[in-house]
This record gives C-alpha cells, structure tokens and sequence, in this order.
C-alpha cells in the first residue's frame, strides 16, 4: 500500500507540475508583455526560465533534503531526454526545419555552458559551493547577452535595417498581447504556489521509491524524474512544430538546456554541495555532450542557409534513448 501511494504521489506530482508550469509560463509572458517587454526578449528569457522552473524547484527541494543525487540526475537527465526523446519524437511527427539567425548565434552559448558545467564536475568528482556560484554568474552573463542580442535585433528591424527573424514573428504569436494584468499576475502567482507543492510531492514519491527498491537517488532522477520534469517541453515542442513553428520548437530545448546545465546543477551546488554518484562522470555527462553536438550537427551543420533535423534523424535519436534507458536499468538492478 505505501509503494502504491508514492506511485499516486510521482504521477499527481507530474500532472501537476506540467500544468503549474504551463500557468506559471503563461502568466509570466503576459505580464512581461503588458509592461512592454518585446516577444523575443521574453521568447529567450522568460519563456527559457520557466520550462526549467520544475527542474530548478525539483532540484533545489532535493537537494535541501539532502539528496543531491536526484538533482543533479534530473538535471542531467532532462538535457539527455530533451534532446533525445524531445526533440527525436517531435523530429518523426513533424519533420523540423530551423530559418533563425537568433538560435545559430544562442547555440554555441548552450556549448559554453555544457562544457563549463562537464569541467567544474569533472575537476574534482564534485559540486562544490564555488561551482555553484560559477555557473549561476555565467548564467547572468549568458541571459544578459541574449537580451542584448535580441533588443539590437527589435532595433534593426524599427529602422528597417534587418528582416524580421523567423523566431521573434513566432514568439509574437503565441505570447498573449491581450490578458489583463490582474490574471496575469494571478496565474503567475498561483503557477509559482502549484509548482512548489508539486515538486515537493514528486520529490518525496521518488525517493520513497528508490529506498523501496534500493535504486540510488541518481538513477531515480536520470529516468522517472527526468521524463517526467521534460514532459512540458515536449509537450510545448509538438505543439509549436505541428503549429509551423519549428524554430519555437527547437528553441525551447537550447533554452532549457542552458538553465539546466547552469541554473539546475548551480542551485544544487549551492544549496547542497557534494561529491558526484558513480556513473556521472564515465556515463552520464559524456552522453550529454555527444547529445549536444549531435543536435548542432543536424540542426546546423548542413551547408544550405536552413538547418533540418529529418525523420531518420528524429528516430536516431529515439533509439539512443532507449538504448540509454536500456543501460540505466541494467545499472540499477546490478
């Protein structure tokens, strides 16, 4: 009875946490846009934060508890399923095809920040306070550059300098320009109180079933906790690449990464600072990395000015996800 409760608690936790956090996402946008913030400055920014608003609360209430392993897994975990069931499955529904000039230039940021987060691990085998503070400044400096960028972007299009960037006019239409401020700021508000009570109760589920069944924290995060935290992604991505917006699509797995790899593994560090669990660094985060260029490669790497990431491409990186699945089962019943 006490499993079959837990498993009540992972499932109620995700229903509840992809809902909190399309309120929290949808509030924040329209209040940000009422106070006239551009749709590209919240697109990159806002939107960014907020798909990895259950990771980062995820993480931070597991690593308060005192069990980092399950965050740093979510927050490794998500990187790997957003690319590799992400956008794999959103590739072989709907074919994507990138035109942004804006996530050419934002990707070899997601690269600055996956390699700082692999070497500040993989120096010492730990998390330590100084990581923390490292990554989460680099992450200001990131989200700071990326508002630059978009605001000479808005700029160049007012003095007709520039065409409009694919993504921005994709921002533009899924953004509300139309909420009244109070239940904007009231979805924001109750988005934020529904993500900390789901997080809590997803947490607690899961380490009750990783002691039940002698799974270590990690993998309970690398698997169960990552799928579940991503769902919104995928979920997001489907919908804008079924929409016609690919670059949306594509945008919202760069954007997450970044927070996840900086923001996620910062927080941890921070509020819990400890050595890593065996496996990260020989399994886990060279897969993430391999995940990352093999994104660039099909995204960007073709010659022709628009990137693609085709059918074949998208079942490719499905069957890596099973695989890796396949391999964290084995590891967790050694």
């Amino acid at each position: 009875m006490p499993i079959l409760i837990d498993f009540i608690a992972i499932l109620a936790g995700f229903a509840l946490l992809i809902w909190s956090a399309d309120l929290f996402v949808m509030g924040a946008s329209a209040t940000a846009r009422n106070l006239g913030v551009s749709p590209l400055v919240i697109g990159l920014t806002i939107v960014g934060f907020g798909t990895s608003a259950p990771e980062m609360l995820v993480a931070s209430i597991a690593a308060y508890g005192g069990n980092p392993g399950l965050a740093v897994g979510n927050a490794i975990g998500s990187n790997i399923t957003n690319i590799a069931l992400v956008l794999g499955a959103t590739a072989v529904i709907v074919p994507l095809t990138v035109h942004s000039s804006i996530l050419k230039r934002e990707y070899p940021l997601l690269i600055i920040a996956t390699l700082l987060a692999v070497i500040l691990m993989a120096t010492d085998n730990s998390l330590s306070l100084i990581d923390g503070l490292l990554m989460m400044a680099l992450l200001f400096i990131l989200m700071a550059w990326i508002v630059r960028q978009a605001l000479q972007q808005r700029k160049c299009v007012t003095n007709n300098e520039c065409e409009v960037d694919p993504l921005s006019s994709e921002f533009d239409q899924v953004i509300p320009d139309d909420m009244p401020m109070s239940k904007a700021i009231w979805l924001l508000l109750s988005g934020l109180v529904l993500l900390l009570i789901s997080s809590k109760l997803l947490v607690w589920g899961a380490i009750n079933i990783a002691t039940a069944f002698g799974v270590s924290d990690l993998i309970i995060g690398l698997t169960i906790v990552a799928i579940g935290t991503s769902l919104p992604e995928l979920a997001a991505s489907i919908v804008s690449a079924r929409k016609g917006e690919h670059d949306i699509a594509l945008g919202n797995v760069i954007g997450s990464n970044m927070f996840n790899s900086l923001g996620v593994l910062g927080i941890t560090a921070i509020v819990y600072p400890a050595e890593l669990a065996s496996g990260v660094l020989s399994r886990d985060l060279p897969l993430m990395v391999t995940l990352t260029v093999i994104m660039f490669i099909m995204a960007f790497g073709r010659r022709s000015s628009t990137g693609q990431i085709t059918r074949f491409e998208g079942f490719l990186l499905l069957a890596i996800f099973v695989a890796y699945e396949v391999v964290l089962y084995f590891s967790a019943t050694q």
